[in-house]
């Protein structure tokens, strides 16, 4: 009597997801294993303790040697040791790539130095986040932004090709790039209220309208520095709130388009100078880099608390902005039209992001 037994022989390395998430969150091997005891894996699989111990250490082990080659993306689709199959090969670089909201506020426009390396303790004991898994994230930050820093192109194209990132987290890391190279202040009282998703809307505009690459898509770093000529240019906008002609102008023509459509409307037209001052202060002021890195600060100051001390809806402030913009194209004795709408048009898209009411 003969059988016949078939047998099916793999190399597949298997990628258990939840252990992977308790590895990437900084767990020990001891921790890891207490928590899946307490999820009630024992009683779901009938395994026992000392094999729930073995499944844990072979997958962090299995962890540890695929860390290397998460570094360099690129080199993990391309190497023969691991067979992974391509849609876990992109989990495994997209999840070791994400990073915690709570994180990333902590440490966003903040240099990617040892000095800052040096307060992940601290971070860690605010957010509750594990030393190990901030380590983790700042190292990623610090390693996306070595490997761009002096390449040409967009940035966001940059990251994808060299990190294998999904859009939305090559756009993040674009941002956290962006921000840690201009140094912009995130960290003051008044703007923690803001979300990493309202600074990473601004650096979207911002690259798209006020850097280098914005005009000319052949410089070198064009997505990572803001256009200095730009910036400079930008005094000459000054004329809009010293030339008391202009300014007042300006004023009646946004009040004509306004009158009767805002609620706030008497709040406005008694405010409306002194707005208008702080709009074009904060651009006249940008060609230095400490009122570069104050920006957002300026803007909560300026506009963001002044409007919302008058209770303006959100609703009210899109409709000033749009008018106020717009209006100026209406002024005959101005001729920086082009410059003022490359200004506005961002700062307008930012104010919006940064007002709730």
């Amino acid at each position: 009597m003969t059988s016949e037994l078939d047998i099916f022989v793999g190399n597949t390395t298997l990628i258990d997801e939840d252990v992977y998430r308790l590895w990437l969150d900084g767990y020990s091997v001891t921790d890891a294993v207490a928590l899946r005891v307490r999820s009630g894996i024992l009683e779901q699989t009938g395994a026992t303790a000392a094999v729930l111990q073995s499944d844990t250490m072979d997958h962090y082990r299995t962890f540890h040697m695929l860390e290397r080659l998460l570094h360099a993306p690129p080199k993990l689709l391309h190497q023969l040791i691991f067979q992974i199959p391509p849609s876990r090969q992109a989990l495994l670089i997209e999840r070791y790539y994400a990073f915690d909201e709570a994180f990333v506020r902590e440490v966003l426009g903040k240099k990617l130095s040892k000095g800052t390396k040096k307060d992940l303790d601290d971070i860690s004991t605010k957010t509750g986040i594990t030393l190990k898994s901030c380590r983790r994230q700042f190292d990623n930050f610090k390693r996306v932004f070595k490997v761009v820093e002096e390449m040409r192109g967009s940035l966001v194209d940059n990251i994808q090709q060299h990190f294998l990132l999904s859009d939305r987290l090559a756009r993040d890391y674009a941002a956290i790039v962006f921000f840690a190279n201009n140094r912009f202040e995130t960290g003051k009282k008044k703007l923690q209220y803001l979300s990493f998703g309202d600074f990473a809307f601004c650096a979207e505009l911002m690259i798209q309208n006020w850097t280098l690459g914005a005009v000319d898509s052949q410089m070198d770093d064009m997505d990572m520095d803001l256009d200095k000529e730009f910036l400079q240019d930008l005094k000459e906008l000054k004329v809009l709130v010293a030339d008391k002609d202009l300014l007042d102008l300006h004023k009646s023509l946004v009040c004509t388009a306004l009158r009767g459509k805002l609620g706030v409307f008497s709040e406005m037209e008694a405010n409306f100078k002194n707005l208008s001052r702080g709009l074009v202060n904060v651009a006249a002021k940008l060609t230095h880099n400490k009122d570069v890195r104050d920006l957002f600060v300026d803007l909560v100051e300026k506009f963001v608390e002044p409007c919302r001390s008058d209770h303006w809806p959100l609703s009210d402030v899109r409709f000033f902005l749009n008018q106020y913009s717009v209006s100026v194209h209406s002024l005959d004795g101005f001729r920086h039209q082009a410059l003022w709408d490359r200004y506005m048009g961002t700062l307008r898209g930012c104010l919006l992001r940064l007002y709730h009411d």
